[in-house]
């Protein structure tokens, strides 16, 4: 039974009737809806979960419980996500080639889900404030084979001197009170109070001041909280459409299921019945609200500028060019690397293909930047981890399917395997088909292990 604060349920029963607020605290006393979302950015193949539930209104996502020991995880078939949480980058309605921002990131759900919808076109930069929640959100982003992703640790305010106007579609999903994950996470209860409520409020309007700045005229923002309270949500909102005379758009969301916001909580303002909220007792998953704006003016075609011929100083060497073709030129690589060789750069021994290029000038906290192909080791070149996860979204042949579960929870581990096969030297690894490691077969047929230590279980 959750001790809920006396503040709380005395400020729900004013907001909602002695009625609905007694449903809420009740549906608070539940089990958490647990679900997931399929990649379809990977290539097809089948996966042991259930898929007979969905989530309304959110494509490839359903109801049930994944283990991050399974393949589907590890290989980046299926993400664990909240179902409610699931709707802001929903309503987002992002297009392949648009560039989009998901300014507060970790873990990478929302991200994951924008990253899909590009279709590995256009641009996604990712962000989190915190560098070890950044550290998981790459990852995710890496698991999940996106490969056109810029993944930073930094501030909203230095991002917005990089990237002054810039994208198309921004996704904030603020630092809230976290009243609506209380029965997920009993312990915001301890710091919840009412002053608590109005500094996050006063927090989110910091950050979004900079996310205006970053957004293009006539672009989309997502605004969305985990949290109930009306001066985080509803409040928010209007003073966008206030301070910045930003339009509420209709999310498109028609489940009943789905419940609507209260102009009476924000100044009246009739345009708030198009955002969205989710209500434990409504069923479809944790406490959630999010909202569709649009910028005033409109997005102006911008013409490309022709590049200049002038080398990239990160540029490979005929040499580095070659090591690397040794390697990965015997895969099938989707269309985003086909060109490879004219877009690779290498820093600090490392080769990548950028999701974007930047100038001397730009001074951001990146922890990755498009895919990295690998490592170039003495007259040598190692593909990476991140480069197997995107492979894995086409057919391959240089394949290794491990053969059991022991085989394939040793490999996890760490562990040589010996596999009876014609193959020698790099290979992909997988397991019912699903790709999700580089290995590399050796004369004696001994599978040697190329899973990152970092990940190892």
């Amino acid at each position: 039974m959750l001790n809920l604060p006396k503040d709380f349920k005395d400020k729900y029963r004013d907001l909602l009737g002695a009625e609905q607020a007694e449903k809420m605290f009740t549906a608070m006393n539940e089990s958490s809806k647990k679900a997931f979302r399929v990649n379809t950015l990977k290539n097809k193949t089948q996966i042991s979960y259930s898929l007979d539930n969905p989530v309304p209104e959110i494509k490839h996502a359903y109801y049930g419980e994944i283990s991050g020991e399974d393949p589907e995880w590890v290989s980046g078939y299926v993400y664990s996500q909240d179902p409610a949480a699931m709707f802001p980058a929903a309503i987002s309605t992002v297009k392949p080639g648009e560039k989009v921002l998901d300014l507060c990131a970790a873990p990478g759900g929302k991200t994951t889900a924008l990253g899909e919808q590009l279709k590995n076109k256009g641009l996604l930069v990712a962000n989190e404030i915190s560098i070890s929640r950044a550290k998981i959100l790459r990852e995710n982003v890496e698991r999940w084979g996106i490969s056109n992703a810029l993944v930073t640790n930094e501030t909203p305010e230095n991002l917005a001197v990089a990237f002054p106007d810039f994208f198309d579609v921004i996704l904030v999903d603020a630092p809230c009170s976290g009243e609506g994950m209380f029965r997920k996470n009993p312990a915001a209860i301890d710091y919840w109070s009412q002053a608590y409520v109005l500094t996050c409020a006063q927090r989110q309007r910091m950050i979004l001041a900079e996310a205006v700045k970053m957004l293009k005229p006539g672009g989309r923002l997502v605004y969305s909280t985990c949290t109930f309270a009306p001066e985080e949500d509803e409040k928010i909102v209007n003073w966008l459409t206030q301070e910045y005379d930003f339009t509420i758009l209709d999310s498109q969301i028609k489940d009943e299921r789905v419940s609507a916001g209260r102009p009476e909580w924000g100044n009246d303002n009739p345009d708030l019945t198009r955002t969205l909220r989710f209500w434990p007792q409504d069923g479809v998953g944790e406490g959630q609200f999010a909202a569709i704006l649009q910028k005033p003016g409109e997005i102006e075609q911008v013409a490309k500028k022709k590049r200049k011929n002038k080398r990239n100083a990160l540029c490979l060497t005929k040499n580095e060019q070659e090591l690397v073709g040794e390697a990965i030129d015997k895969f099938n690589l989707p269309e985003e690397l086909a060109d490879w060789h004219k877009k690779a750069l290498v820093s600090n021994d490392h080769v990548f293909v950028p999701a974007i290029e930047f100038t001397g000038k730009t001074k951001l906290h990146i922890l990755n930047n498009g895919v990295e192909l690998g490592v170039l080791k003495k007259k040598r070149f190692e593909p990476g981890h991140q480069l197997a996860e995107v492979l894995g979204q086409v057919e391959q042949k240089r394949v290794i399917d491990l053969a059991d579960d022991k085989e394939y929870q040793d490999y996890l581990h760490g562990e040589t395997i010996k596999v009876k096969s014609d193959l020698r030297g790099f290979v992909l690894v997988s397991y019912k088909k699903m790709i999700f490691s580089f290995g590399k077969v050796a004369g004696n047929q001994v599978l040697k292990n190329f899973y990152p230590k970092g990940l190892r279980k």
